[in-house]
């Protein structure tokens, strides 16, 4: 696998501004939901995703023979490990999705069954 470059990575973080961008001009909540639903996956999504890249470099750092050993240096990669952790605990945002799908839904139909009295 190619490494990937800060230029790969800066246009990952456009298109999320552009989707954050959006999502701020009221798009329908089916659409929106679909569109953040890959963000917000339990194993694939961004906390995840993040949280492994945040221990990934907290090793990288720890194991790289020309970093010194220090308390400043052990700080700051137990910094990194916490953040991670943070964000592991946001992978149960798929649920909040989940719930607001089904809220939608059951607006919608409930709507739809409006219109046929």
């Amino acid at each position: 696998m190619p490494a990937p470059t800060p230029e790969t990575l800066r246009t990952l973080t456009e298109t999320l501004s552009d989707l954050t961008e959006y999502l701020r001009e009221n798009p329908d909540p089916a659409e929106a939901l679909a569109l953040v639903e890959p963000l917000l996956d339990e194993y694939t999504g961004l906390p995840v995703q993040l949280a492994d890249t945040l221990r990934a470099l907290a090793r990288t750092v720890q194991e790289h023979q020309a970093i010194p050993r220090t308390a400043h240096v052990n700080l700051l990669i137990a910094e990194l490990r916490s953040a991670a952790w943070e964000q592991t605990d946001q992978h149960t945002l798929h649920y909040v999705l989940d719930e607001l799908r089904a809220l939608h839904d059951n607006a919608e139909s409930e709507q739809g069954c409006g219109r046929c009295r």
